[in-house]
């Protein structure tokens, strides 16, 4: 055993022993499960996984954010279902990366000796939620908690130019990074939505192979860039099946001990799965407040990290999961860790295929990644991503215990910030030239557009949002040539009657 080689006591070793999941497809309404039984039902999947009795000994509990039904303390709600009092029981704000946060918490708890088992846990149940609304059924679930206000989310912390032009979801606004990414790299948008079909193909392989994925179905680069009835435009590039699917209704949980322990429990040691290190950064949730929208400096400081860790090389991991609600994330990513276009970016599926129980996805990742490692790979990596790539954490997974301790320190949050450039003041009024630093164009249910948005930067340095009207077919167009980038075009921007700044192409 590798163990044999490290000098840490094996009650301070945290390892992953046990995952479950679970997946509801209800008949009927009032049969679907809520997400507290899911939470419950993926604890005990992960207990029976280990082969050992843990959850009574839980002292680490840590319950991701979900947003399809509303309790008041759903963490103290878990615990009494189960029995038990952790001393840390903790349930989280919105972020898709958190998962990968708490796990590399827990195993941080273990590695100071506050905790014995700890466990992770997220769930969604938002397609009985959304189908019982539609049909004004009320499921019998836990009463919802109306007095519990809802978290703070996107238009929470954006401009109200953002907000009035549409541009405050993520499907709205990660296409401004798609489209200032594609562009530094030096392709055509015909080369990037090759990229992302070929890419989210790949995802969607995956997903069509795992027992636990909503959709078991392979798609080709075509069927997923193509725009159809069945496959609408949303925003520019991004078609139907290029965005995360949050409706369904999933649990997952994972369960970490000692190394002491386990090997107390009998636990056979090729189940065993040792995190060793991670990072995490972030950037201001306000996105207007970036110095530009071609890379992620907190995303970058997150992967240089994670790479540090296996010796400085992307290539040193065998199973690989990279974030995936939109495609100009893992784009950013596999660049980043020097990754050719080839490489297998999931061993779950991806938010689109395998399905995007909101801030939950993750925990499956981590779920699929263990079966990976149990089933042969050595070095994993967990990327997470939360917010507009606003928040970021890595956690890197090995069959081999660790010779040394895991790192209580985690922030690279400081190497982010040095590479950060100065800020362009953001203003709500400009006239004159406009420079296009990035782009979508947003579309109605049916299909038609319902007007365009560019990020510009004036003549003086500033930087605006400007508003296409569905009217100018014009500059429309120009956005939307898939040969050559409206990036760094120069046009002309008004003032609408409405106080709107407005762009058109020169």
């Amino acid at each position: 055993m590798a163990n044999s080689k490290s000098s840490i006591p094996e009650d301070r070793i945290p390892v992953i022993v046990g995952v479950g999941e679970i997946v509801d497809r209800p008949k009927e309404i009032a049969r679907g499960l809520e997400p507290l039984v899911l939470l419950e039902q993926a604890l005990k999947r992960a207990e029976a996984d280990s082969g050992a009795k843990l959850l009574g000994e839980i002292g680490s509990l840590d319950v991701v954010n979900f947003l399809s039904w509303r309790y008041r303390d759903p963490e103290k709600l878990l615990a009494e279902h189960l029995g038990i009092k952790p001393a840390h029981c903790y349930y989280g704000p919105v972020g898709g990366e958190s998962p990968i946060r708490y796990l590399h918490e827990a195993a941080q708890r273990i590695a100071r000796g506050e905790c014995s088992v700890a466990a992770v846990c997220g769930a969604e149940a938002q397609s009985t939620a959304t189908k019982a609304e539609r049909a004004h059924v009320t499921p019998p679930w836990t009463p919802f908690a109306h007095d519990v206000p809802e978290p703070k989310r996107g238009a929470a912390f954006q401009k109200p130019l953002a907000v009035k032009l549409g541009v405050f979801r993520p499907i709205t606004v990660y296409p401004l990074y798609e489209s200032a990414t594609s562009a530094h790299w030096g392709q055509t948008p015909r080369e990037a939505l090759a990229e992302s079909g070929a890419l989210w193909s790949a995802y969607a392989g995956v997903a069509s192979a795992n027992p636990n994925s909503w959709l078991k179905k392979s798609f080709s680069s075509d069927d997923i860039t193509t725009p159809s009835p069945e496959n609408r435009l949303i925003a520019w590039p991004y078609t139907k099946l290029m965005v995360a699917n949050p409706t369904v209704n999933m649990g997952a949980a994972v369960l970490l001990t000692s190394l002491a322990k386990a090997r107390a429990a009998g636990i056979a040691e090729e189940r065993l799965v040792y995190p060793i290190g991670g990072a995490s950064a972030e950037e201001p949730r306000d996105y207007l407040l970036r110095d530009q929208f071609y890379e992620s400096h907190p995303q970058n400081a997150v992967l240089n990290a994670v790479m540090n860790l296996v010796g400085g090389d992307g290539k040193t991991f065998d199973a690989i999961e990279l974030y995936s609600c939109f495609p100009c994330v893992p784009k950013m990513a596999r660049r980043t860790l020097g990754l050719g276009p080839d490489v297998r970016p999931t061993v779950t599926g991806g938010l689109t295929f395998f399905g995007a129980p909101l801030n939950t996805y993750m925990t499956h990742a981590a779920c699929a990644m263990v079966r990976t490692m149990r089933n042969g790979a050595k070095l994993g990596l967990l990327y997470g991503q939360g917010g507009f790539v606003t928040k970021h954490h890595g956690l890197v997974l090995s069959r081999e215990a660790p010779r040394e301790a895991i790192a209580q320190a985690t922030s690279v949050q400081s190497e982010a910030d040095r590479s950060k450039h100065a800020v362009p003041e953001f203003v709500t009024e400009a006239k004159g030239k406009g420079k296009v630093e990035a782009f979508t164009v947003i579309y109605r249910n049916n299909g038609e557009i319902e007007h365009g948005v560019v990020m510009l930067r004036t003549e003086d340095g500033r930087r605006t949002l400007g508003r296409i009207p569905a009217s100018d077919e014009k500059t429309l167009a120009r956005l939307c040539n898939m040969d050559r980038s409206p990036v760094g075009s120069l046009g002309e921007i008004m003032m609408a009657e409405d106080g709107t700044p407005q762009w058109r192409v020169g």
